[in-house]
Protein backbone atom coordinates (compact mmCIF):
# COMPACT_ATOMS: atom_id res chain seq x y z
CA UNK A 1 0.00 0.00 0.00
CA UNK A 2 1.22 3.14 -1.05
CA UNK A 3 2.27 5.85 1.62
CA UNK A 4 2.08 8.94 -0.30
CA UNK A 5 -0.48 9.95 -3.23
CA UNK A 6 2.11 12.08 -4.63
CA UNK A 7 6.03 12.28 -4.51
CA UNK A 8 8.30 15.03 -6.89
CA UNK A 9 11.79 15.09 -6.81
CA UNK A 10 14.01 17.37 -7.98
CA UNK A 11 15.60 20.77 -6.88
CA UNK A 12 13.77 21.48 -3.64
CA UNK A 13 13.78 25.42 -3.79
CA UNK A 14 12.48 26.26 -0.32
CA UNK A 15 12.85 29.50 1.63
CA UNK A 16 15.53 29.35 3.11
CA UNK A 17 17.70 26.81 1.25
CA UNK A 18 17.74 25.23 -2.21
CA UNK A 19 17.98 20.79 -1.82
CA UNK A 20 19.45 19.03 -4.87
CA UNK A 21 18.15 15.47 -5.21
CA UNK A 22 14.93 16.63 -2.75
CA UNK A 23 11.78 14.72 -2.44
CA UNK A 24 8.08 16.34 -1.92
CA UNK A 25 5.77 14.12 -0.44
CA UNK A 26 1.80 15.14 -0.50
CA UNK A 27 -0.97 13.03 0.91
CA UNK A 28 -4.60 14.25 0.79
CA UNK A 29 -3.79 17.58 -0.60
CA UNK A 30 -0.92 18.43 2.07
CA UNK A 31 2.82 18.31 1.88
CA UNK A 32 3.81 15.71 4.63
CA UNK A 33 7.68 14.95 4.02
CA UNK A 34 10.42 16.13 3.09
CA UNK A 35 13.49 14.20 1.87
CA UNK A 36 16.35 13.69 -0.07
CA UNK A 37 17.65 10.84 -1.97
CA UNK A 38 15.50 7.19 -2.68
CA UNK A 39 11.78 8.65 -3.11
CA UNK A 40 9.12 6.69 -0.91
CA UNK A 41 6.44 4.83 -1.90
CA UNK A 42 3.18 6.63 -3.31
CA UNK A 43 0.53 5.82 -5.87
CA UNK A 44 2.43 8.54 -8.14
CA UNK A 45 5.84 9.42 -8.37
CA UNK A 46 8.15 11.46 -10.58
CA UNK A 47 11.49 11.75 -10.58
CA UNK A 48 12.25 15.19 -12.14
CA UNK A 49 15.76 15.39 -12.27
CA UNK A 50 17.27 18.59 -12.31
CA UNK A 51 13.74 20.19 -12.72
CA UNK A 52 13.45 23.13 -9.90
CA UNK A 53 10.52 22.30 -7.07
CA UNK A 54 8.85 25.41 -5.86
CA UNK A 55 5.92 26.77 -3.51
CA UNK A 56 2.95 27.89 -6.12
CA UNK A 57 3.32 31.51 -6.10
CA UNK A 58 0.48 33.70 -4.32
CA UNK A 59 0.33 36.67 -6.67
CA UNK A 60 -0.53 39.57 -4.33
CA UNK A 61 -1.93 41.89 -6.92
CA UNK A 62 -3.88 41.08 -9.62
CA UNK A 63 -6.83 42.74 -11.27
CA UNK A 64 -9.47 40.34 -13.02
CA UNK A 65 -12.12 43.16 -13.43
CA UNK A 66 -10.71 45.91 -14.19
CA UNK A 67 -11.80 45.78 -18.32
CA UNK A 68 -15.72 44.75 -18.57
CA UNK A 69 -16.19 41.61 -20.75
CA UNK A 70 -12.36 41.40 -20.52
CA UNK A 71 -10.38 38.96 -18.90
CA UNK A 72 -12.90 37.46 -15.75
CA UNK A 73 -11.24 35.37 -13.35
CA UNK A 74 -11.94 32.63 -15.96
CA UNK A 75 -8.86 34.18 -17.54
CA UNK A 76 -6.32 35.03 -14.84
CA UNK A 77 -6.91 32.71 -12.77
CA UNK A 78 -6.15 30.09 -16.37
CA UNK A 79 -2.72 32.69 -16.90
CA UNK A 80 -1.93 31.82 -13.38
CA UNK A 81 -1.96 28.20 -13.28
CA UNK A 82 0.10 28.15 -16.48
CA UNK A 83 2.84 30.40 -14.47
CA UNK A 84 2.63 28.30 -11.54
CA UNK A 85 0.67 30.46 -9.48
CA UNK A 86 -1.50 28.86 -7.25
CA UNK A 87 -2.87 31.56 -5.83
CA UNK A 88 -4.04 35.41 -6.74
CA UNK A 89 -4.60 38.11 -4.26
CA UNK A 90 -8.01 40.01 -6.81
CA UNK A 91 -7.95 44.07 -6.37
CA UNK A 92 -11.06 46.01 -5.21
CA UNK A 93 -11.50 48.47 -8.21
CA UNK A 94 -13.23 46.60 -10.95
CA UNK A 95 -14.93 48.08 -13.59
CA UNK A 96 -18.48 48.69 -12.61
CA UNK A 97 -18.02 47.51 -9.01
CA UNK A 98 -16.22 49.34 -6.56
CA UNK A 99 -15.50 46.46 -3.91
CA UNK A 100 -16.32 48.20 -0.53
CA UNK A 101 -18.59 46.32 1.51
CA UNK A 102 -19.39 43.28 2.70
CA UNK A 103 -22.38 43.05 -0.07
CA UNK A 104 -20.22 43.39 -2.80
CA UNK A 105 -17.29 41.16 -0.83
CA UNK A 106 -19.77 38.40 -0.69
CA UNK A 107 -20.99 38.86 -4.36
CA UNK A 108 -17.34 38.76 -6.22
CA UNK A 109 -16.83 35.39 -3.83
CA UNK A 110 -19.82 33.82 -5.53
CA UNK A 111 -18.73 34.96 -8.74
CA UNK A 112 -15.25 34.05 -9.03
CA UNK A 113 -16.11 30.79 -7.10
CA UNK A 114 -17.87 29.69 -10.76
CA UNK A 115 -14.74 30.39 -12.78
CA UNK A 116 -11.88 29.91 -10.70
CA UNK A 117 -9.00 27.42 -11.25
CA UNK A 118 -6.85 28.18 -8.75
CA UNK A 119 -7.14 29.84 -5.48
CA UNK A 120 -8.19 33.32 -4.57
CA UNK A 121 -8.56 36.09 -1.79
CA UNK A 122 -9.70 39.72 -1.95
CA UNK A 123 -8.97 42.78 -1.24
CA UNK A 124 -11.55 45.59 0.03
CA UNK A 125 -11.54 49.18 -0.48
CA UNK A 126 -14.08 51.84 0.32
CA UNK A 127 -15.72 54.16 -1.14
CA UNK A 128 -14.64 58.13 -0.47
CA UNK A 129 -18.36 59.87 -0.03
CA UNK A 130 -18.91 56.89 2.97
CA UNK A 131 -15.41 57.36 4.58
CA UNK A 132 -14.12 53.95 6.66
CA UNK A 133 -17.43 52.77 8.18
CA UNK A 134 -17.67 49.48 5.89
CA UNK A 135 -14.26 48.58 6.93
CA UNK A 136 -14.80 46.31 9.93
CA UNK A 137 -17.87 44.42 7.46
CA UNK A 138 -15.72 43.61 4.90
CA UNK A 139 -12.78 41.97 7.24
CA UNK A 140 -15.80 40.00 8.63
CA UNK A 141 -16.75 38.89 4.77
CA UNK A 142 -13.17 38.12 4.78
CA UNK A 143 -10.94 40.30 2.65
CA UNK A 144 -7.35 39.45 3.50
CA UNK A 145 -6.59 43.44 3.00
CA UNK A 146 -7.48 46.97 2.20
CA UNK A 147 -6.38 48.76 -0.78
CA UNK A 148 -6.45 52.42 -0.94
CA UNK A 149 -4.82 55.27 -3.31
CA UNK A 150 -3.32 58.58 -2.75
CA UNK A 151 -3.92 59.54 -6.31
CA UNK A 152 -7.19 59.21 -8.12
CA UNK A 153 -7.30 57.88 -11.30
CA UNK A 154 -10.62 57.68 -11.88
CA UNK A 155 -12.86 59.63 -9.42
CA UNK A 156 -15.55 56.33 -8.51
CA UNK A 157 -13.66 53.02 -9.62
CA UNK A 158 -9.82 54.37 -8.19
CA UNK A 159 -10.37 57.25 -6.25
CA UNK A 160 -8.28 59.16 -4.33
CA UNK A 161 -8.37 59.06 -0.93
CA UNK A 162 -6.74 62.47 1.04
CA UNK A 163 -4.25 62.48 3.91
CA UNK A 164 -7.31 63.03 6.48
CA UNK A 165 -9.41 60.36 5.63
CA UNK A 166 -6.56 58.09 4.44
CA UNK A 167 -5.59 57.97 8.38
CA UNK A 168 -9.07 57.08 9.27
CA UNK A 169 -8.91 54.35 7.50
CA UNK A 170 -5.98 53.31 8.68
CA UNK A 171 -6.94 53.45 12.37
CA UNK A 172 -9.95 51.31 11.44
CA UNK A 173 -8.07 48.77 9.43
CA UNK A 174 -5.83 48.43 12.06
CA UNK A 175 -8.45 47.27 14.69
CA UNK A 176 -8.89 44.17 12.12
CA UNK A 177 -5.46 42.82 12.36
CA UNK A 178 -4.78 43.16 8.69
CA UNK A 179 -2.79 45.36 6.47
CA UNK A 180 -3.67 48.80 4.42
CA UNK A 181 -1.88 48.35 1.34
CA UNK A 182 -1.40 51.69 -0.78
CA UNK A 183 -0.59 52.84 -4.38
CA UNK A 184 1.60 55.39 -4.11
CA UNK A 185 1.95 58.32 -6.10
CA UNK A 186 1.40 62.26 -5.47
CA UNK A 187 -1.86 63.11 -7.17
CA UNK A 188 -0.56 66.99 -6.65
CA UNK A 189 2.70 66.35 -8.21
CA UNK A 190 1.43 64.02 -10.93
CA UNK A 191 -1.00 66.05 -12.42
CA UNK A 192 1.43 69.28 -12.30
CA UNK A 193 4.34 66.79 -14.14
CA UNK A 194 1.60 65.59 -16.83
CA UNK A 195 0.13 69.23 -17.62
CA UNK A 196 3.87 70.13 -18.39
CA UNK A 197 4.48 67.43 -20.46
CA UNK A 198 1.45 68.03 -22.26
CA UNK A 199 1.85 71.59 -22.51
CA UNK A 200 5.55 70.83 -24.07
CA UNK A 201 3.55 68.32 -26.50
CA UNK A 202 5.13 65.29 -25.78
CA UNK A 203 3.67 62.43 -26.66
CA UNK A 204 6.51 59.62 -27.08
CA UNK A 205 7.40 57.09 -25.01
CA UNK A 206 9.49 59.28 -22.58
CA UNK A 207 6.04 61.14 -21.87
CA UNK A 208 5.28 58.57 -18.92
CA UNK A 209 8.12 58.84 -17.02
CA UNK A 210 8.22 62.21 -17.16
CA UNK A 211 4.61 62.71 -15.95
CA UNK A 212 5.79 60.53 -12.98
CA UNK A 213 9.09 61.68 -12.00
CA UNK A 214 10.55 59.66 -8.59
CA UNK A 215 9.12 62.35 -6.54
CA UNK A 216 6.05 61.71 -6.95
CA UNK A 217 6.66 57.96 -5.74
CA UNK A 218 8.49 59.01 -2.74
CA UNK A 219 6.44 61.64 -1.11
CA UNK A 220 3.58 59.16 -1.15
CA UNK A 221 5.59 56.61 0.44
CA UNK A 222 6.53 59.24 3.02
CA UNK A 223 2.47 59.96 4.21
CA UNK A 224 2.00 56.15 3.59
CA UNK A 225 4.09 54.92 6.13
CA UNK A 226 3.98 58.24 8.44
CA UNK A 227 0.70 57.52 8.79
CA UNK A 228 0.79 53.84 9.35
CA UNK A 229 3.43 55.01 11.87
CA UNK A 230 0.44 57.39 14.02
CA UNK A 231 -2.00 54.77 13.54
CA UNK A 232 -0.21 51.59 14.66
CA UNK A 233 -1.75 50.21 11.18
CA UNK A 234 0.69 47.78 8.82
CA UNK A 235 1.08 50.72 6.25
CA UNK A 236 1.99 48.39 2.61
CA UNK A 237 2.70 50.27 -0.55
CA UNK A 238 1.89 47.99 -3.31
CA UNK A 239 4.59 49.11 -5.49
CA UNK A 240 7.47 50.75 -5.64
CA UNK A 241 9.77 51.46 -9.07
CA UNK A 242 12.66 53.30 -7.32
CA UNK A 243 15.54 51.94 -4.92
CA UNK A 244 15.16 54.75 -2.88
CA UNK A 245 11.86 53.97 -1.81
CA UNK A 246 12.72 50.31 -0.62
CA UNK A 247 15.34 52.59 1.37
CA UNK A 248 12.37 54.60 3.18
CA UNK A 249 10.59 51.39 3.60
CA UNK A 250 13.54 50.07 5.65
CA UNK A 251 14.12 52.73 7.91
CA UNK A 252 10.15 53.09 9.46
CA UNK A 253 10.86 48.94 9.97
CA UNK A 254 14.24 49.75 11.70
CA UNK A 255 12.41 52.40 13.88
CA UNK A 256 10.22 49.31 14.74
CA UNK A 257 6.81 50.00 12.49
CA UNK A 258 5.15 48.00 10.40
CA UNK A 259 5.83 49.08 6.85
CA UNK A 260 6.17 46.50 4.26
CA UNK A 261 6.85 47.15 0.12
CA UNK A 262 6.18 45.23 -2.28
CA UNK A 263 8.10 45.00 -5.91
CA UNK A 264 6.58 44.24 -9.30
CA UNK A 265 8.01 41.85 -12.11
CA UNK A 266 8.27 44.29 -14.75
CA UNK A 267 10.04 46.63 -12.52
CA UNK A 268 12.84 44.21 -12.48
CA UNK A 269 12.52 42.94 -16.33
CA UNK A 270 12.05 46.28 -17.90
CA UNK A 271 13.15 49.43 -18.53
CA UNK A 272 12.35 53.06 -20.26
CA UNK A 273 15.23 53.54 -22.21
CA UNK A 274 14.90 49.97 -24.07
CA UNK A 275 11.41 48.50 -23.65
CA UNK A 276 9.52 51.59 -23.04
CA UNK A 277 11.12 52.85 -26.24
CA UNK A 278 10.19 49.75 -28.59
CA UNK A 279 6.55 48.77 -26.44
CA UNK A 280 5.30 52.33 -26.41
CA UNK A 281 1.65 52.18 -24.97
CA UNK A 282 2.30 48.43 -23.86
CA UNK A 283 4.79 49.57 -21.67
CA UNK A 284 2.59 52.02 -19.69
CA UNK A 285 2.14 51.41 -16.18
CA UNK A 286 1.88 53.51 -12.74
CA UNK A 287 4.35 54.13 -11.07
CA UNK A 288 6.17 53.64 -14.81
CA UNK A 289 9.23 51.74 -15.67
CA UNK A 290 12.46 53.26 -14.98
CA UNK A 291 15.81 53.27 -16.64
CA UNK A 292 18.15 50.16 -16.72
CA UNK A 293 20.04 51.68 -13.87
CA UNK A 294 16.92 51.33 -11.24
CA UNK A 295 16.07 47.58 -12.73
CA UNK A 296 19.75 46.92 -11.39
CA UNK A 297 19.59 48.40 -8.14
CA UNK A 298 16.16 47.11 -7.43
CA UNK A 299 17.88 43.57 -8.00
CA UNK A 300 20.19 44.73 -4.98
CA UNK A 301 17.74 46.24 -2.87
CA UNK A 302 15.26 42.35 -3.37
CA UNK A 303 18.95 40.36 -2.87
CA UNK A 304 19.41 42.60 0.22
CA UNK A 305 16.06 42.04 2.44
CA UNK A 306 14.23 45.19 1.46
CA UNK A 307 12.24 43.94 -0.72
CA UNK A 308 8.95 42.40 0.78
CA UNK A 309 6.11 41.01 -1.64
CA UNK A 310 7.17 40.36 -5.43
CA UNK A 311 4.13 40.12 -7.95
CA UNK A 312 2.64 41.19 -11.28
CA UNK A 313 0.14 43.87 -10.98
CA UNK A 314 -1.43 41.75 -13.65
CA UNK A 315 -4.08 43.21 -15.72
CA UNK A 316 -5.06 42.19 -19.34
CA UNK A 317 -6.24 45.36 -21.14
CA UNK A 318 -6.98 44.40 -24.82
CA UNK A 319 -4.82 46.48 -26.93
CA UNK A 320 -6.84 48.59 -28.53
CA UNK A 321 -6.46 50.62 -25.23
CA UNK A 322 -2.80 50.34 -24.93
CA UNK A 323 -2.08 50.73 -28.82
CA UNK A 324 -2.36 54.54 -28.68
CA UNK A 325 0.60 56.87 -30.31
CA UNK A 326 0.25 59.62 -27.41
CA UNK A 327 1.85 57.66 -24.74
CA UNK A 328 -0.45 59.16 -21.95
CA UNK A 329 -3.76 57.99 -23.80
CA UNK A 330 -2.97 54.40 -23.01
CA UNK A 331 -4.40 52.34 -20.18
CA UNK A 332 -1.98 51.73 -17.32
CA UNK A 333 -0.87 47.98 -16.34
CA UNK A 334 0.67 45.08 -17.65
CA UNK A 335 -0.09 41.46 -18.07
CA UNK A 336 2.22 39.26 -16.10
CA UNK A 337 0.55 36.18 -14.12
CA UNK A 338 1.73 33.46 -16.82
CA UNK A 339 5.42 34.43 -16.41
CA UNK A 340 6.15 35.76 -13.16
CA UNK A 341 8.38 32.70 -12.08
CA UNK A 342 10.10 32.27 -15.54
CA UNK A 343 11.13 35.81 -15.32
CA UNK A 344 12.31 35.87 -11.39
CA UNK A 345 14.33 32.66 -12.53
CA UNK A 346 16.01 34.46 -15.32
CA UNK A 347 16.74 37.20 -13.38
CA UNK A 348 17.95 35.89 -10.80
CA UNK A 349 20.16 33.19 -12.43
CA UNK A 350 21.87 36.17 -14.23
CA UNK A 351 22.80 37.97 -11.35
CA UNK A 352 23.95 35.55 -9.20
CA UNK A 353 20.72 35.86 -6.31
CA UNK A 354 19.83 32.31 -4.81
CA UNK A 355 16.48 31.20 -6.19
CA UNK A 356 15.10 30.78 -2.23
CA UNK A 357 14.26 34.90 -2.76
CA UNK A 358 11.66 33.55 -4.88
CA UNK A 359 9.93 31.43 -2.84
CA UNK A 360 10.15 33.83 0.03
CA UNK A 361 8.81 36.69 -1.75
CA UNK A 362 5.94 35.29 -4.31
CA UNK A 363 5.18 32.90 -1.57
CA UNK A 364 6.10 32.63 2.18
CA UNK A 365 6.41 36.54 2.56
CA UNK A 366 2.45 36.93 0.89
CA UNK A 367 0.87 34.03 2.80
CA UNK A 368 2.08 35.51 5.77
CA UNK A 369 1.32 39.37 4.61
CA UNK A 370 -2.16 38.27 4.22
CA UNK A 371 -2.35 35.92 7.08
CA UNK A 372 -3.29 32.83 5.80
CA UNK A 373 0.08 30.83 6.56
CA UNK A 374 -1.33 28.86 8.69
CA UNK A 375 -2.33 26.84 5.43
CA UNK A 376 -0.35 28.53 2.78
CA UNK A 377 3.20 30.24 1.36
CA UNK A 378 5.35 27.20 1.84
CA UNK A 379 6.80 23.32 1.21
CA UNK A 380 6.60 22.46 4.62
CA UNK A 381 4.35 19.28 6.07
CA UNK A 382 1.28 20.32 7.01
CA UNK A 383 0.72 23.00 4.54
CA UNK A 384 -1.46 22.83 1.26
CA UNK A 385 0.49 21.32 -1.36
CA UNK A 386 0.60 24.02 -3.95
CA UNK A 387 3.56 23.22 -6.11
CA UNK A 388 5.24 24.94 -9.32
CA UNK A 389 7.69 22.62 -11.51
CA UNK A 390 9.70 23.98 -13.76
CA UNK A 391 11.96 22.51 -16.08
CA UNK A 392 15.56 23.78 -17.84
CA UNK A 393 14.37 24.20 -21.10
CA UNK A 394 15.30 27.51 -23.05
CA UNK A 395 11.74 28.87 -24.79
CA UNK A 396 10.94 32.09 -26.60
CA UNK A 397 7.61 33.42 -25.14
CA UNK A 398 4.76 34.27 -26.76
CA UNK A 399 1.43 35.11 -25.24
CA UNK A 400 -0.50 35.22 -28.19
CA UNK A 401 0.30 31.28 -29.00
CA UNK A 402 0.16 29.81 -25.31
CA UNK A 403 -3.34 29.98 -25.03
CA UNK A 404 -3.57 31.32 -21.95
CA UNK A 405 -4.23 34.58 -21.84
CA UNK A 406 -7.32 36.69 -22.85
CA UNK A 407 -5.39 39.41 -24.05
CA UNK A 408 -2.90 37.39 -26.44
CA UNK A 409 -0.17 39.94 -25.85
CA UNK A 410 2.78 40.88 -23.58
CA UNK A 411 5.95 42.71 -22.98
CA UNK A 412 7.62 40.04 -22.54
CA UNK A 413 6.40 38.46 -25.95
CA UNK A 414 10.18 37.62 -27.73
CA UNK A 415 12.18 37.27 -24.70
CA UNK A 416 14.09 33.96 -24.26
CA UNK A 417 13.14 32.22 -20.67
CA UNK A 418 15.67 29.97 -19.12
CA UNK A 419 13.25 27.82 -17.12
CA UNK A 420 9.46 26.47 -18.44
CA UNK A 421 6.67 25.66 -16.08
CA UNK A 422 6.06 22.08 -16.39
CA UNK A 423 3.65 21.75 -13.92
CA UNK A 424 1.61 23.02 -11.58
CA UNK A 425 -0.01 21.77 -8.55
CA UNK A 426 -2.45 23.55 -6.14
CA UNK A 427 -4.18 21.38 -2.83
CA UNK A 428 -1.98 18.42 -4.61
CA UNK A 429 -3.93 18.44 -7.32
CA UNK A 430 -2.66 18.85 -11.09
CA UNK A 431 -4.36 22.14 -12.49
CA UNK A 432 -1.40 22.59 -15.34
CA UNK A 433 0.73 19.58 -17.12
CA UNK A 434 3.17 21.79 -19.01
CA UNK A 435 1.19 21.81 -22.17
CA UNK A 436 -2.34 22.80 -21.53
CA UNK A 437 -4.50 23.89 -17.96
CA UNK A 438 -6.73 21.25 -17.27
CA UNK A 439 -8.39 22.50 -13.87
CA UNK A 440 -11.92 23.16 -14.43
CA UNK A 441 -13.38 26.69 -13.37
CA UNK A 442 -14.90 26.17 -10.29
CA UNK A 443 -11.59 24.30 -8.82
CA UNK A 444 -10.18 27.36 -7.37
CA UNK A 445 -11.14 28.14 -3.18
CA UNK A 446 -11.66 31.36 -1.59
CA UNK A 447 -8.88 31.62 0.71
CA UNK A 448 -9.74 33.99 3.83
CA UNK A 449 -7.58 35.01 7.01
CA UNK A 450 -9.27 33.51 10.43
CA UNK A 451 -10.84 35.72 12.28
CA UNK A 452 -8.93 38.38 14.19
CA UNK A 453 -9.17 39.59 17.31
CA UNK A 454 -10.28 43.30 17.67
CA UNK A 455 -7.43 45.40 19.17
CA UNK A 456 -8.54 48.12 21.68
CA UNK A 457 -6.49 50.58 23.38
CA UNK A 458 -7.48 50.05 26.95
CA UNK A 459 -5.99 47.32 28.94
CA UNK A 460 -6.62 44.00 29.23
Amino acid sequence: MSDFDLVLKGILVLADRVVPSGFLAVRDGVVAMLGQGAMPAARERHDLGKALIMPGAIDAQVHSLSQKDQEDFIWSTRAAAAGGVTMIVDMPYDEGNLVCSAEAVKGKIAHAETQARVDFALYGTIDPEEGAVRIAEQAEAGVAAFKFSTFGTDPKRFPRIPPALLAECFAEVAKTGLSAGVHNENDEYVRAAMAKVKAAGITDYTAHGLSRPPLTELLAMHEIYEIGAQTGCPAHVVHCSLSRGYEIAASYRAQGHAATVECLIHYLTLDEENDARRLGGRSKCNPPIRPRAEVEALWRQLASGNVTLLSTDHVSWSLDRKSNPDMLANASGLPGLETLIPLFVKGALERGVPLSWGARLMALNPARHFRIDHVKGALEPGKQADIAVLTPEPYVYDAGKTGNTVAAWSPYDGMTLPYRVAATYCRGELVYDGTAVVAAPGKGRFVRPPASLPLSRQAA
